[in-house]
């Protein structure tokens, strides 16, 4: 007898299915689908990124021991790996990166108001890219090396609650430069690039759009000083200036003035240079933002941990494209249920309860919460009662 919901069951509740029906619709991904939907496709692809699984087999072998409980799992098609190989190669990703897109605005409305060390009223965004190495005999499309295949993944992550706003996946000879061409300018925000960004012309775009950038500055980079402001030195400030670059290219594409802050880590030992547009925030805050920025080194060492982004289900760019999507919506769904349960667990805490428990009929706040919460009983049998 059925007795309650699984907890993969209930972790899929909180997932918006209608506007899943929308993006699906869009691109009109159930066109001559007779039983293996994109929904179908999804869930079998949540469920490898939660239980860790290897392979299209690995998926298969799984989820057909316990097919009398897939119907109440949610899935309503035939599991089979040569199905889900063909999903994968011939249905639009575009599918899940625009419910991924759904999934971040959900989350970051709930950690809207997060702390993450500094109290700014802006919203602070930190860009960086990573590289996931490829076989490129077997991933021709993923250009890099010439014996070497990649892909890139392009992130702006939000601080508050570190949800991934934006991602690019492009092949390992995109520049990570080029992304700035591509990203909306939020006016008031503050953006924390590391040197690789440093590009003039990209950065004026950026002052121009009335928002913030905090980079460090190149070796060979010339300027011209205008002013000196007082610093506390003894808080590891060695200097607070208003500069123009002086190189006649780098002038032409940033006709305005720089902000130029030189800053001593003690814990490193290293001489820090930093370079912004914002001249409001003290010069302190300004080496603590910029510290901040290790988050999103933080949140890529973690999906490359704990979720299967490393090694693909799919050779095909569409399928690679799918499985990283659907990897950044199951990270974004842990970190909604743990914001709507308010759970003081982390992020890989739930991830490894949810990884051995999916298929068990517990309570899911029971089954996430660190300590034990009384639940009534309920009773198994079909029988009445009589005394």
């Amino acid at each position: 007898m059925n007795s309650g919901k699984t907890i993969f069951s209930q972790l899929m509740d909180f997932l918006p299915e209608y506007e899943f029906r929308k993006c699906v619709e869009q691109y009109q991904g159930n066109y001559k689908t007779k039983s293996f939907s994109c929904w179908d496709q999804f869930l079998c692809l949540a469920f490898a990124q939660l239980t860790y699984r290897e392979s299209l087999r690995d998926i298969e072998a799984c989820l057909r021991v316990a097919e009398t409980k897939l119907y109440h799992m949610g899935f309503r098609g035939q599991v089979s790996r040569n199905t889900l190989a063909n999903a994968n190669q011939v249905r639009d990703w575009r599918i899940y990166a625009d419910f991924a897109q759904v999934l971040i605005h959900i989350a970051r409305s709930l950690y809207a108001n997060e702390d993450f060390g500094l109290e700014l009223d802006q919203t602070v965004y930190a860009l960086d890219s990573t590289t996931i190495d490829l076989c490129l005999a077997l991933f021709p499309w993923a250009k890099f090396r010439k014996r070497k295949g990649a892909v890139k993944l392009h992130t702006l992550l939000d601080l508050r609650g570190s949800i991934p706003t934006v991602i690019f996946i492009t092949h390992g000879k995109v520049h990570d430069i080029q992304i700035l061409d591509h990203l909306w300018k939020e006016p008031g925000a503050i953006y924390l690039m590391d040197r690789g960004y440093v590009d003039f012309a990209r950065l004026y775009k950026i002052h121009q759009s009335m928002a913030f950038f905090v980079t460090r500055t190149k070796k060979n980079f010339n300027f011209k000083r205008l002013y000196s402001h007082l610093i506390d030195k003894s808080s590891g400030l060695q200097c607070d200036q208003t500069i123009v670059p002086a190189n006649f290219y780098a002038k032409k594409d940033y006709p305005e003035k720089l902000r130029r802050i030189r800053f001593f880590d003690l814990e490193k030992k290293k001489h820090l240079i930093f370079l912004t547009n914002n001249f409001s925030l003290p010069a302190l805050t300004i080496t603590e933002l910029y510290r901040c920025r290790w988050r999103v080194e933080l949140f890529f060492k973690w999906i490359k941990q704990h979720l299967r982004i490393k090694v693909f289900y799919g050779t095909s760019e569409n399928a690679v494209k799918t499985q990283i999507w659907i990897a950044i919506s199951v990270y974004v769904l842990v970190a909604i249920i743990k914001k709507r349960l308010n759970l003081e667990s982390s992020l890989y805490t739930i991830l490894q309860i949810l990884s051995v428990t999916l298929f068990e009929k517990t309570p899911i706040l029971q089954a996430l919460s660190s300590g034990r919460i009384p639940i009534p009983e309920v009773p198994v049998g079909n029988q009445l009662t009589l005394f």
